[in-house]
């Protein structure tokens, strides 16, 4: 049987194949998240009747979810330190901290939709409901994302202490969607 070589780092760029991935994601990300940002700013701007809706929004539980959101991006930090000492356990531990964190986040989100839903307003209440449904809904599915993927890589790659470099890259993409929500929390909860 032949060994098979698989590419880790692009020769141009000396970059590894992964984090060069992962990078890829965030910049693609970052133009869906910003045309989405922009479209609510022009319309913000255009409609003064946003702020109103606006101020039914639940600021305490958009600073919660700020608080959760920040406090795991710190733990993912720690289990990239740890993930770079190779010492399996406390990598899994901080992942499955920032997992916790993030269900929280979801959890969280999941009672204030359903406060919101059970006032009447939905998707099609209007514009200012609409984009709000689809930004912070958007952000959520990224958070599932990454609490799924880093469930994985604690449970197969840092288990199994292999792959340690994937804590890195889910790290980036951990602070990637922190950072998306650092811009969502002002414009749609404390702007009003």
């Amino acid at each position: 049987m032949a060994h098979q070589i698989i590419a880790t780092s692009r020769s141009a760029t000396g970059i590894p194949t992964g984090r060069l991935a992962v990078w890829w994601v965030v910049a693609s990300e970052i133009f869906i998240f910003g045309g989405l940002i922009a479209a609510y700013l022009l319309n913000r701007f255009l409609h003064g009747s946003w702020a109103q809706e606006a101020a039914a929004t639940s600021t305490l539980i958009g600073g919660i979810n700020t608080f959760w959101l920040l406090t795991s991006s710190w733990f993912v930090v720690i289990a990239h330190h740890y993930s770079e000492q190779k010492n399996a356990k406390k990598t899994r531990q901080f992942l499955w901290l920032t997992i916790l964190l993030g269900g929280f986040f979801m959890g969280f989100k999941f009672v204030e939709y359903y406060k919101e839903i059970t006032h009447g307003m939905t998707l099609f209440t209007n514009n200012f409901w609409s984009f709000y449904y689809t930004a912070t809904g958007l952000h959520g599915f990224h958070v599932l994302c990454g609490m799924v993927i880093m469930a994985i890589i604690a449970e197969g790659d840092i288990k199994n202490e292999r792959n340690w470099h994937r804590v890195e890259n889910i790290g980036i993409y951990w602070h990637f969607v922190d950072i998306v929500w650092i811009f969502l929390f002002p414009l749609l909860y404390i702007a009003k």
